[in-house]
């Protein structure tokens, strides 16, 4: 069977390493894009960059909480909403 990593099977150095590497990619993905707004067909980078770079921050929490943990508080009720949008973002670039 397969078995999920769980952020307990990493150490307390690691976790937080990768989530320092995930956050500041996030970080400066996000900027990218919106620095390339103002370019021809900046929309479309735009869209590209400011969703992997949430992507790279969902990814971050990840490695701090495991991803089980993480789809568990995505998917509660209060926080509902703003997944679907998110997922719906992510599957309108691909």
């Amino acid at each position: 069977s397969v078995k999920v990593l769980d952020a307990s099977t990493l150490s307390f150095s690691t976790r937080v390493r990768w989530f320092a590497i995930c956050f500041v990619a996030g970080i400066v993905c996000s900027i990218l894009g919106t620095a390339l707004l103002w370019l021809p067909k900046g929309i479309k980078l735009f869209a590209v960059f400011y969703t992997l770079g949430n992507i790279a921050a969902l990814a971050s929490t990840c490695f701090l909480m495991g991803p089980l943990k993480q789809l568990k508080a995505m998917f509660e009720p209060k926080r509902l909403v703003a997944t679907v949008v998110m997922l719906v973002n992510i599957l309108s670039l691909l």
